[in-house]
């Protein structure tokens, strides 16, 4: 069986960037320069620069055109951490730990080695956790303003084993996501894997335009939403009430079901009611402990419609059976104890300091962050491509992701995420200046 005739085109582009023949930066034909040039219809020769840019070797920048990458393996959304200088800090990943928590760590293990039996935590847990586990977890949501029964709570190995269950019990390959322009990457990673048509919503300052959303519901049969109502991964924006009651009101009219994803909502002080609790019939609530508590404390959790329970129970048990039962018991334990709410006023405030101090070293740049997030997004300069920053930085001991390991459309913008949360709080101000210096000493 014949390839399709886009694939020849896409290994012709691929076999000369990688032979460098097409060096970084090389200005590439439009859409239609190149439909007319090969005699190929629109259509493909979108396809074409969507699966170059899918390997990684091109990058789409919005009004400017379709450039070759620089393949440094700093950039996209898997970042090398192999630097070519001794590294001077990772920007590209959030892993906040508070002072003690290695102490904190002891202590529990100390708890759970001495009290109940030992033995149940090596014993399977039933897919989805136990039923006192994840009554824990609904006790701790009402905290958040979701006011649900254990039983539509499962407990998952990490908040994006929760999103897989949840897109695994909602899409078939082939349904139409709608998600922002620029999202959570993992979000784009799942839909690869499970054969789903992104479908990017264009953001504002303010959050996701609701409009367009709802014109592409009209337009094509969107399954399902996945959003970050409050403080977005990479734009930090909070969505108000307003925002969020229409965004139900779309997702009802329309038949779609919402996947709010709530990993960073800890971090605003007093947010909106979630979609969950405004529309619990159209909702799926995904998080977990990462962010609030320890990358490496694998749990998370996904709450869920009666009538998606059966089937969600279902894909976890054919991916992964049951949650581990020392992590769970562990992560209920300080949920039960007070000690997930101590850590997150604490992260709350951390994150808040890193915040002015990233204010004063990048002041009179285009910086776009919520005030007690990690998380910076910095907008870069015409001529300051996101590769060609990423490489720069790499070549200081600095890692970044760039702005293409959030787009979820065609276009990337000019801009680079900033993760505040692992450098030690102290070096931080020092590492932005001169993270700010190597961006502004590059040439037009």
């Amino acid at each position: 069986m014949r390839p399709p005739a886009y694939k020849a085109i896409v290994d012709e582009y691929a076999a000369a960037i990688r032979s460098g023949a097409l060096p970084a930066g090389t200005r590439l034909p439009t859409h239609r320069a190149l439909a007319r040039e090969r005699r190929v219809a629109l259509a493909t020769a979108t396809r074409v620069y969507a699966e170059l840019a899918a390997a990684g070797l091109v990058v789409g920048e919005q009004g400017r055109g379709t450039f070759v990458r620089v393949r440094s393996g700093y950039d996209g959304i898997e970042p090398s951490r192999a630097l070519p200088v001794p590294r001077l800090a990772d920007l590209s990943f959030n892993q906040p730990l508070a002072p003690g928590q290695g102490d904190l760590l002891r202590q529990a293990l100390r708890t759970l080695a001495t009290s109940g039996d030992a033995e149940a935590l090596l014993r399977q847990h039933p897919p989805g956790g136990h039923r006192h586990d994840r009554a824990v977890v609904a006790t701790y949501l009402l905290g958040r303003g979701i006011d649900t029964a254990p039983e539509n709570v499962l407990l998952t190995s990490g908040a994006q084993q929760a999103l897989d269950c949840v897109l695994r019990t909602l899409t078939r390959p082939g349904d139409v996501l709608a998600v922002d322009a620029l999202s959570y990457p993992g979000v784009k990673l799942l839909a690869r894997a499970h054969g789903l048509d992104l479908a990017p919503v264009p953001v504002t300052p303010a959050g996701p335009d609701l409009d367009a959303l709802d014109r592409l519901c009209r337009a094509r049969p969107v399954r399902a939403v996945y959003t970050i109502p409050t403080v977005h991964n990479p734009l930090g924006w909070v969505l108000d009430r307003r925002q969020r009651e229409r965004l139900a009101a779309i997702a009802a009219a329309h038949g779609c079901t919402l996947i709010e994803d709530g990993t960073y909502a800890f971090l605003e002080p007093s947010p909106p009611p979630p979609l969950y609790a405004l529309a619990p019939d159209h909702t799926c609530y995904v998080a977990g402990l990462s962010k609030n508590v320890a990358p490496g404390l694998r749990f998370g959790f996904a709450v869920l419609p009666n009538r998606l329970l059966q089937a969600a129970t279902g894909s976890l048990r054919a991916a992964a059976w049951g949650s581990p039962g020392l992590v769970t018991a562990l992560a209920t334990g300080w949920l039960a104890d007070g000690t997930v709410a101590r850590l997150e006023l604490h992260r709350r405030e951390d994150a808040a300091a890193r915040q002015d101090i990233a204010r004063a070293a990048l002041a009179g740049l285009d910086v776009t962050a919520h005030p007690s997030s990690y998380v910076v997004w910095l907008g870069l300069e015409p001529h300051q491509r996101p590769d060609h920053v990423a490489a720069a930085l790499a070549a200081e001991g600095i890692l970044v992701s760039t702005a293409d390991a959030f787009a979820t459309g065609p276009h990337t913008p000019h801009a680079v995420r900033l993760a505040l949360a692992t450098p030690p709080r102290h070096e931080l101000g020092d590492v932005l200046r001169r993270l700010r210096k190597a961006i502004e000493e590059i040439p037009p």
